[in-house]
């Protein structure tokens, strides 16, 4: 395939990458920064759909994000690639903090001591058992997950929204101050 390498990395390095980008964060991030910035679309939609990936990211079912994200940005009218670029925010450095915060701010409304226990019981079914003793760590997840999300939706949707109107408007303002290519005549024949 094109742009692979000849060898292929071993189990550390692939490790150390999915935790640490080669480049580092700095870079990293403002790789994404501009590829939101360079999104088509209006302020509002894409900053919407990076709300939206962003709201997303702070529910407890991590391998559904993208499902999620794209559904929730195109019945709201979000960018849809803006919403994949927001649930980024979930990653292996955020999600512990999202998921303790999550967990605990759930148990709190719930009104419940953050507390859990797992009994396995071999005359039940695996997949039952498994939800059985998820289950209470799932609830207050999704409980305490959409308001979390709501705020940090909200607390993104602001700053990217100006910063995209922002840079269209420059991008705007830099194509027009453009002087026009010379354009060869037609020969009238």
């Amino acid at each position: 395939m094109l742009f692979q390498r000849r060898e292929k990395p071993a189990l550390k390095e692939r490790i150390r990458s999915l935790l640490w980008p080669r480049r580092g964060w700095r870079r990293s991030s403002q790789y994404l920064a501009k590829r939101v910035l360079r999104l088509k679309g209006t302020p509002h939609a894409i900053a919407l759909g990076v709300a939206v990936g962003v709201f997303v990211s702070f529910t407890p079912f991590v391998g559904l994000h993208f499902t999620m994200a794209f559904i929730v940005a195109w019945v709201t009218g979000g960018n849809l690639i803006g919403a994949a670029l927001g649930t980024f925010l979930g990653n292996p450095l955020t999600f512990p903090a999202i998921w303790a915060s999550t967990f605990y701010v759930g148990n709190w409304m719930l009104g419940k001591a953050a507390s859990t226990s797992f009994h396995f019981n071999a005359s039940k079914s695996l997949l039952n058992e498994s939800f059985d003793a998820l289950w209470p760590l799932i609830k207050p997840m999704a409980v305490a997950g959409i308001p979390m999300g709501i705020l940090f939706a909200i607390a993104f949707y602001f700053p990217v929204r100006a910063m995209v109107h922002f840079y269209q408007r420059r991008r705007r303002q830099v194509i027009n101050n453009r002087p026009n290519a010379t354009r060869p005549e037609a020969n009238p024949s």
